[in-house]
C-alpha cells in the first residue's frame, strides 16, 4: 500500500463523533436568533423604519436615505449583540457559489480617533471589484467596477463575526452579473401574470408568490482518504476507481440508520441552519453508499434559495470540523447514484389558495385546472428553455442514469388527474354544453381532491412530476444554483399565462362567457400539451423512441444544451418578459459554455497527470515484479516447466503493456485535443470542441486505469478505492 494511501486510512481508524450539545432543549428558544428578521426590527428599529422596512418588502415601496440610516443602525445594534465585527454584502455571482467581501465597522473621525458606523449608504450599496467575475463580456477586465445593492425581501444574517446582507450584483451599466437580479424579475413577471388570471375567478387576490423545497443530495468522504484523492480534490469527481464489490445493489444504505459520525454532523448542520432560519425537516440517508439528503420546509423561492446557497456553505464548513468532505458533485462515483436537488414548485396567492392544489368546489378546482394545465403547455413549449437552466458538465454526467430524469422532458401528473383532463377534451367541442353536460362535467371537476388523494404515484423517472400540491423538477444538479432552474420556470409560466389570459379575452370579445371561453382555451391547450405528458418508465428505450415520435428533444451534448438559451421560444421568454436584455442573455450562454469548458479542461488535465506520474509508473513496478517473477521460474524449474507454468503471468504481463502503452498514448492524443479547442477563438466551438474531442478520452483512459486496479497488487496501489471511500464512516 503506498504511503499516501496507508496514512489516509491510518488516520481514518482514530475518528469519533464530535458531539455538539444543542443551546436550548426548545427549538423556538434560537430558531432565527442569527438573523434580522421582522421580531428583530420591531425590537432594534424605530416604528417609521420598520413600517418602512416591511413596505419595501410587500410593496416595493422605495427606502428613503433617512430611513436607510435608521435601518442601518439598528442591524448594526443588534449584529454587536452577536459580537460581529464585520459586515459583508453577500450576493451570487455567475460562479455557482456566493462571494462576499467583509469590512470592518471601524472609521476616522476628524481627529482621526476609531469610531464605529454603519450608515445607510453602506447598506444599501456598495461597490466591489468586479474584475475576476464571469461577466460573459458585458464588462472588460479593465473595467472593474460593479455594484452590490441591498435586496429587502430576504434578511440579514450573521455567520460567525460578521453580518451578511443579501445583495443584488450588477455591472457599472446595470446590467446582472449574478443570479439574485433575473430570479427577482422572473418571481415579479409570475406574480404579475399569474394575479391577472386569478383575477377572473376572485377580484380578491391581490399577489401570487412561487414557493420552493429544495431537496439536497450530497456525499460525505472522510478528509483524509479525499486529501489522498488528487482527483476528488481539485475535480470534485473520482476520475478513476473501479466499482467495490459491493455498493447499491442491495439498496441497504436508503433510509438506513444514519452513522454515528454522520449523525453529529448533521446535528451540528441542523443547529446552525436553525439559528440562520432556514428550516431543515428531513433528513435520511440516500441510494448510494455515504450518500445523504437534507430537506426544508417550504419557503418563498428568493429567501429558499438564499437558504440553498448558505446552507452549501455551511456544510463545507462544518463537515471539516467532523473530518469530512461535502461532494457537491452531481456523479462523483461512477456505477452508483449520482446527487441531484430536486426543486419543488408551487404558485401560492395572497388568499391562501395554493393553485397547484385541488379545492372541494369546481368554482376552486377550475382555477386548479386552469394552473395545471397552464403548466403542461409551458413545460411543452419551453422544454429547452427547461433542459437548458439545468445542463452543466457535472450533470451531465447524472442525467439519464438510473437514479436521474432523462434528458427528455416530459411530466407525470397520475392517471387519475391525466383522465380528468382527456375527459374534459372529450365532453368539450365547439358547440354550448347542454344543462345537462355542464352538470356533469361540473361534477367530474369538483370530485377532484378525492380522485387524487393518496393516488397520485410519485414517479421518480420523470423530470417534472404533479405531487398532489405541487410540481417536481427533479432534473437540477446538486451543485447548481436553484435560482437557474426557477428564472427559467417562473419566467417560463409568466409568459405561458400571459398568453392564456390573452387567449381568453380574445374569445370573451368574440362573444363567449368567460365559464366557456376558459374551457375552450383549456381544451385547446390540453391537446396541445399531450405529448409532454408521460405516465411510464422514463429510463426505457421505448421511451426515447416515442418521444422522438413525438417531437420531444433529447439533447445530450452540455454545449447543445446551453445553445438552447438562444432558441426563439427561450428568447420570447427571457427577453419577453424582461428577466435579461440581449446583452445580459448572450453573456449567460457565453459564461455557461466557458464554465463547461474549463471544468472539462482541468479533468483532462488532472486525468493526465495522475495517469502518467501515479498510475503508470505503479504498474511498470508491478511489471517488472512479474517479469522478475517469470526469469526466476525460468532458472528454478527449467524451460519446460517453465513453459507450463509462466502462461497466466505472461498474460498478465502482455495485458499491464498493453494498458501502459495504451494510457500514454490516449493522454498524449488528449492533450493534443485539448490543444487544438483552445487555439479556437470563439467560446462556441471552443465548447462543442471540448464536448466532441476531449470528453471521450476521460471514458478511454478510465478504463484502462480501472483494468489495472483490478490487476496491481492492492500493496501498491496508489489511490484509496471505492471500497474505502464509500464504506468507511
Amino acid at each position: 500500500m503506498s504511503k499516501m494511501r496507508f496514512f489516509a486510512l491510518q488516520e481514518l481508524a482514530s475518528r469519533y463523533p464530535v458531539n455538539v450539545p444543542y443551546p436550548s432543549e426548545r427549538l423556538s428558544d434560537y430558531y432565527g436568533d442569527h438573523v434580522f428578521n421582522r421580531k428583530k426590527m420591531q425590537e432594534y428599529l424605530p416604528q417609521e423604519a420598520y413600517k418602512a422596512v416591511i413596505d419595501a418588502m410587500e410593496k416595493g415601496t422605495p427606502i428613503n436615505a433617512e430611513m436607510a440610516d435608521m435601518i442601518a443602525n439598528g442591524m448594526k445594534s443588534w449584529a454587536k449583540t452577536l459580537h460581529v465585527t464585520h459586515y459583508t454584502h453577500w450576493f451570487q455571482p455567475l460562479t455557482d457559489g456566493t462571494a462576499e467581501k467583509h469590512d470592518n465597522f471601524i472609521e476616522l473621525d476628524k481627529n482621526g480617533d476609531v469610531i464605529e458606523r454603519f450608515s445607510g449608504k453602506l447598506l444599501v450599496q456598495q461597490e466591489p471589484d468586479a474584475s475576476s467575475f464571469p461577466s460573459g463580456g458585458i464588462r472588460n477586465t479593465f473595467e472593474a467596477r460593479g455594484y452590490t445593492a441591498w435586496d429587502v425581501s430576504s434578511p440579514a444574517f450573521v455567520v460567525d463575526k460578521t453580518l451578511c446582507i443579501p445583495t443584488i450584483f450588477i455591472s457599472y451599466t446595470g446590467e446582472a452579473l449574478d443570479y439574485k437580479t433575473p430570479l427577482l424579475k422572473a418571481l415579479a413577471a409570475v406574480d404579475k401574470a399569474a394575479t391577472a388570471v386569478c383575477q377572473m375567478f376572485d377580484k380578491n387576490i391581490k399577489r401570487v408568490g412561487a414557493n420552493l423545497g429544495w431537496e439536497q443530495e450530497f456525499f460525505l468522504v472522510d478528509i483524509a482518504l479525499y486529501n489522498a484523492r488528487p482527483d476528488l480534490c481539485l475535480t470534485g469527481r473520482t476520475l478513476m476507481g473501479h466499482s467495490s464489490a459491493k455498493d447499491q445493489q442491495l439498496d441497504d444504505h436508503y433510509f438506513g440508520s444514519i452513522p454515528p459520525r454522520v449523525t453529529a454532523f448533521m446535528k451540528e448542520l441542523e443547529l446552525e441552519c436553525y439559528r440562520l432560519g432556514i428550516p431543515v425537516k428531513t433528513r435520511h440517508n440516500e441510494v448510494a453508499p455515504n450518500q445523504f439528503e437534507l430537506a426544508p420546509i417550504y419557503e418563498d423561492v428568493n429567501l429558499a434559495n438564499d437558504h440553498n446557497q448558505l446552507l452549501m456553505d455551511l456544510m463545507k464548513r462544518i463537515a471539516n470540523r467532523h473530518n469530512f468532505t461535502v461532494l457537491l458533485h452531481e456523479k462523483p462515483f461512477k456505477g452508483i447514484n449520482g446527487s441531484g436537488k430536486h426543486n419543488n414548485w408551487s404558485l401560492c396567492t395572497d388568499t391562501g389558495i395554493n393553485l397547484f392544489a385541488p379545492a372541494n368546489t369546481p368554482e376552486g378546482n377550475m382555477l386548479f385546472l386552469t394552473f395545471v394545465v397552464n403548466v403542461l403547455m409551458m413545460v411543452y413549449k419551453n422544454q429547452d428553455l427547461l433542459r437548458a437552466s439545468i445542463s452543466s458538465a457535472g450533470n451531465s454526467h447524472r442525467l439519464g442514469a438510473n437514479e436521474a430524469p432523462p434528458a427528455i422532458l416530459s411530466i407525470f401528473l397520475g392517471k387519475h388527474l391525466s383522465h380528468m383532463l382527456d375527459e374534459i377534451v372529450d365532453r368539450l367541442d365547439n358547440a354550448e354544453l347542454t344543462a345537462e353536460e355542464k352538470r356533469q362535467l361540473q361534477l367530474g371537476i369538483g370530485r377532484i381532491p378525492d380522485i387524487i388523494q393518496d393516488s397520485t404515484d410519485r414517479n421518480r423517472t420523470s423530470p417534472f412530476a404533479f405531487t398532489g400540491n405541487r410540481f417536481e423538477f427533479r432534473a437540477a444538479g446538486a451543485s447548481a444554483n436553484c435560482a437557474a432552474a426557477m428564472i427559467a420556470i417562473n419566467a417560463g409560466m409568466a409568459h405561458q399565462l400571459h398568453e392564456f389570459k390573452t387567449e381568453v379575452d380574445h374569445w370573451m370579445r368574440r362573444g363567449l362567457d368567460q365559464e366557456r371561453a376558459l374551457y375552450k382555451v383549456l381544451r385547446n391547450l390540453i391537446i396541445a400539451s399531450k405529448n409532454i405528458c408521460f405516465e411510464g418508465d422514463g429510463y426505457s428505450e421505448e421511451w426515447k423512441k416515442e418521444a422522438e415520435k413525438r417531437g420531444l428533444t433529447n439533447v445530450h451534448s452540455v454545449p447543445e444544451a446551453i445553445m438552447k438559451f438562444n432558441d426563439p421560444q427561450s428568447r420570447a421568454v427571457l427577453l419577453g418578459e424582461k428577466i435579461f436584455n440581449e446583452n445580459e442573455l448572450n453573456s449567460r450562454i457565453e459564461v455557461e459554455l466557458e464554465k463547461f469548458t474549463k471544468k472539462v479542461q482541468i479533468e483532462s488535465r488532472v486525468l493526465g497527470d495522475l495517469a502518467i506520474n501515479h498510475i503508470v509508473p505503479i504498474a511498470v513496478i508491478y511489471e517488472n515484479r512479474l517479469m522478475k517473477n517469470l526469469h526466476y521460474m525460468k532458472e528454478l524449474f527449467g524451460e519446460e516447466e517453465y513453459q507450463k507454468m509462466g502462461t497466466d503471468r505472461k498474460e498478465l504481463v502482455r495485458e499491464i503493456q498493453h494498458r501502459i502503452l495504451s494510457i500514454k498514448k490516449e493522454v498524449k492524443d488528449m492533450t493534443e485535443a485539448r490543444k487544438t479547442a483552445n487555439h479556437l477563438d470563439n467560446d462556441i466551438d471552443k465548447a462543442f470542441s471540448y464536448s466532441k474531442h476531449v470528453c471521450p478520452y476521460l471514458e478511454v483512459i478510465r478504463d484502462h486505469i480501472d483494468h489495472l486496479e483490478l490487476e496491481i497488487d492492492d500493496e501498491i496501489w496508489p489511490l484509496p478505492k471505492y471500497r474505502e471511500l464509500l464504506f468507511t464512516q
